[in-house]
């Protein structure tokens, strides 16, 4: 095993991520409404979201945002980002409520980097970089060197769609057979098995098929012997 991909929501992350996802929502609505009276912009926020996790292995997730945005509401994000910069940058840092890092995350990191194993945040890239480093931040994780963070300007795919992990090995230079996604997601993480990804699983369903699960202690404990192996 040479390449470890780590989900972040639910599994780097302690989050309540409906939760999450309302005062997200109604952040950028508001900031939204401000700037461009007139503009019913939330569902097409949420539209162009959708429109994201459909197959175009052509364009990032961001060009089919910006597209797909530019098509129901007549506003080009090129033009207008600055308005939604100044929103990831002053206001989405705000909506921390409670979240931080799940027990054992830093170690299964830490213990990862000092293998030399090549490691991803594997979080589903819909959201701007700057976003996921803000996230990654409430994890206590953002100290560490951790280059590669997928968003929706690096990524042409969402989970679960395998071209997204298939991609994501590439990015890290790792043959995915010998990668490990980690989440707690049965059907958005646990997906990377179908390109061939071991898994571990730190969710709380159970009946889960998965290689290994339990907690990041569990994983950090084991990664040694699968470096070995």
């Amino acid at each position: 095993m040479r390449g470890i991909l780590f989900d972040m929501d639910g599994t780097l992350l302690d989050i309540d991520l409906s939760s999450f996802l309302r005062r997200y929502f109604a952040g950028i609505g508001a900031a939204a409404a401000a700037n461009f009276p007139g503009v019913d912009v939330m569902p097409a926020i949420l539209q162009s979201t959708t429109a994201m996790q459909e197959p175009h292995p052509a364009r990032t997730n961001r060009e089919v945002f910006y597209e797909d945005f530019l098509a129901r509401t007549g506003l080009d994000l090129d033009e207008h980002w600055p308005v939604f910069e100044r929103f990831y940058r002053e206001v989405f840092p705000t909506l921390r409520d409670g979240e931080g890092p799940h027990r054992g995350a830093r170690q299964a990191v830490e213990t990862a980097l000092g293998l030399g194993v090549r490691v991803a945040i594997a979080t589903n890239p819909i959201f701007p970089q700057t976003a996921q480093r803000t996230r990654l931040a409430w994890a206590g994780l953002d100290d560490l060197d951790l280059p590669v963070v997928t968003s929706y300007e690096l990524m042409h795919s969402c989970k679960p769609d395998p071209a997204y992990f298939l991609e994501t090995a590439a990015i890290i230079g790792v043959d995915p057979l010998r990668c490990i996604m980690v989440g707690d997601d049965r059907s958005l993480d646990l997906a990377a098995a179908d390109v061939g990804m071991r898994t571990f699983y730190v969710g709380g369903d159970v009946g889960v098929h998965a290689d290994w699960s339990g907690d990041l202690t569990d994983l950090a404990a084991l990664l040694p012997r699968l470096i070995e192996d």
